[in-house]
């Protein structure tokens, strides 16, 4: 891939990585009744500029926030209920 001017990462390591990070998250989320946080503390998810939108895509339709103020406030909403 790479000596065909491609990027062996983008092409093998980052789609690995999102069905391992789907699989995660559907690990927690199983039913229509289940609910649960996902908390990826990993700035790369946003700030990467090829792969993360990539990463972010292959989840399934979900709340997004990068404010630690608003996810600890969704475990305490969750940790009530």
């Amino acid at each position: 891939v790479d000596a065909n001017g491609g990027s062996g990462f983008a092409a093998v390591s980052v789609p690995i990585a999102a069905v391992r990070l789907a699989q995660g998250v559907g690990r927690l989320i199983r039913a229509t009744g289940d609910r649960g946080v996902v908390a990826v503390l990993d700035s790369r998810l946003e700030t990467a500029r090829g792969y993360g939108p990539f990463l972010r895509r292959s989840l399934p339709p979900f709340w997004y926030t990068t404010r630690s103020d608003v996810a600890r406030g969704a475990l305490e909403r969750l940790a009530k209920s």
